[in-house]
This record gives structure tokens, sequence and C-alpha cells, in this order.
């Protein structure tokens, strides 16, 4: 049930994030903890939002606008999540200091 919950907040996190950029904000993003697994293509190809969208459709904005999505890199390796895996999304891998970086960096972070 974890994993569903977590289905559900990056399709709702993806399509704000894709507002925020239509708005014109800065937006960045780090995936953690289970929302690593989401960068897989067959994952990211099978999720949508109750009302809030495909998440296929709102990587390929988020991507078209370079928005940098940062994934954590030992969330990745215990998710079998890889190099191969973050290509074409403008995503690469990161560690905690990173997401402090962008939490100070940034006027506004939003959590899903």
């Amino acid at each position: 049930m974890r994993r569903l919950a977590t289905v559900f907040r990056a399709a709702l996190a993806c399509l704000v994030a894709v507002a925020a950029v239509e708005s014109g904000h800065q937006v960045s993003m780090f995936f953690a903890g289970d929302s690593a697994y989401l960068l897989k293509d067959e994952v990211i190809d099978s999720l949508t939002g109750i009302g809030t969208g495909v998440l296929a459709e709102h990587l390929k904005k988020l991507t078209a606008a370079g928005v940098p999505i940062f994934v954590s890199g030992m969330s990745s390796k215990s998710r079998g999540v890889t190099e191969a895996d973050l290509a074409g999304k403008n995503a690469s891998f990161a560690m905690p200091a990173k997401l402090i970086e962008l939490t100070f960096s940034h006027d506004r972070v939003l959590t899903y």
C-alpha cells in the first residue's frame, strides 16, 4: 500500500511542478526513497494518478522545460535504478547534501 501512495503523490508532485514551470517559476526536483523507483521507464509508463494525470506526460513536460531532477543515489541503488533509467530525463544521482543545497537555495520547497 505504501508504494501505491507514493504513486499518487508522484503524479500530483509532477503535476504541480509542471504548473509552476508553466507559471514561470524555477523548479528543481529531488526523488528519494520509493520515489527513486518511479524513474524506471516501465514504472513511468504504467502510472496514472487519480485526478492528477499521467506521470509520463508530466515528466516529458518537465524534461522539455529543462527541470533538473536529482535522484537519491542510495535510494536508487537499493531499488535497482541505474544510469540507464535516468537517461533522457534530465536526471542525475545525488547525495543528501544536494537536497540540503536545493532546499536552502530555493525560495519555496514543496514536499509530497
